[in-house]
């Protein structure tokens, strides 16, 4: 069963003109119209999650699109995925090490804590 545009907004906490958007730039479909409401299959979902997943990424719109209609002999965008998610593994092992100091500071007698030999190390890693 079809999803209205209204459902679909609050099920991915987007506006309807974020939806409406979206599908003028080609990312989203609608299956028709419910009235003068737009409706959508349940499937444009998983789409929006892939959108906001690649979106909370660091990936434009732009990048999006592409990648959502990409062939495996694009070599291009292959490549520059490749790029995107070596940034994105330096992104988490910083995380990672500030997680580590940061939990290591929350029980640290030391004082004050920033000056912790083992807080410092955690960062530098």
């Amino acid at each position: 069963m079809d999803l209205d545009i209204a459902e679909v907004a609050t099920r991915t906490g987007l506006t309807a003109s974020a939806l409406r958007f979206y599908e003028r730039r080609g990312l989203i479909e609608s299956s028709g119209r419910n009235g003068l409401r737009r409706t959508f299959e349940p499937s444009v979902l998983d789409r929006i999650a892939l959108i906001a997943c690649a979106r909370a990424a660091g990936f434009t719109l732009a990048q999006i699109s592409r990648f959502l209609v990409a062939t495996p002999g694009d070599d291009e965008l292959r490549e520059r995925m490749a790029e995107k998610a070596r940034a994105i593994e330096q992104d988490i092992d910083r995380l990672t090490r500030m997680r580590d100091s940061l939990l290591h500071a929350a029980t640290c007698t030391h004082t004050p804590l920033v000056a912790c030999p083992e807080f410092k190390s955690r960062i530098q890693e």
